[in-house]
């Protein structure tokens, strides 16, 4: 069952939607307390790609198992070669490798683009996952916000 990480479509709009929605409900990495309707998702998406920064999807047998983007990390132009990475993975995908694949796909697809420098803001101390993650592929702890 190998993962293929490709672009994002349209038609990955509700596939996209129900993990994101999974992971508002469930998970530690959005401070979303109502998950985004298919609308809102595919309006924010196209936002991203206006920017022209990757959207990225993964998917396992046929099916979208999750998906990343990088978003601007501050709209100052200054800021311009600095991007946030973003990473969901539907709950049958966790611990499955999905994350660093995705991720590891993004920091390649925003390396081509001329991008230097990727952030995450992991909102909370306990998301191990999200932690280890990006841990594994190279990224120091800058800083804390504070509980």
């Amino acid at each position: 069952m190998s993962v293929v990480i490709r672009a994002s479509t349209d038609a990955d709009i509700p596939a996209i939607t129900a993990i994101y929605g999974w992971n508002v409900l469930n998970g530690l990495g959005t401070f979303e307390e109502i998950p985004p309707d298919a609308a809102e998702m595919a309006r924010r998406r196209q936002g991203f790609l206006e920017r022209g920064l990757p959207y990225l999807v993964a998917e396992r047998d046929g099916k979208v198992v999750g998906y990343c983007y990088a978003g601007p990390f501050r709209l100052r132009a200054a800021y311009r070669y600095t991007v946030e990475d973003s990473v969901y993975v539907s709950p049958e995908a966790v611990g499955a490798g999905v994350g660093r694949a995705l991720l590891s796909a993004l920091i390649t697809a925003c390396e081509d683009l001329g991008l230097r420098q990727m952030c995450a803001v992991i909102g909370d101390s306990g998301n191990a996952a999200s932690i280890g993650l990006h841990a594994a592929l190279g990224f120091e702890k800058k800083g804390v916000f504070p509980d």
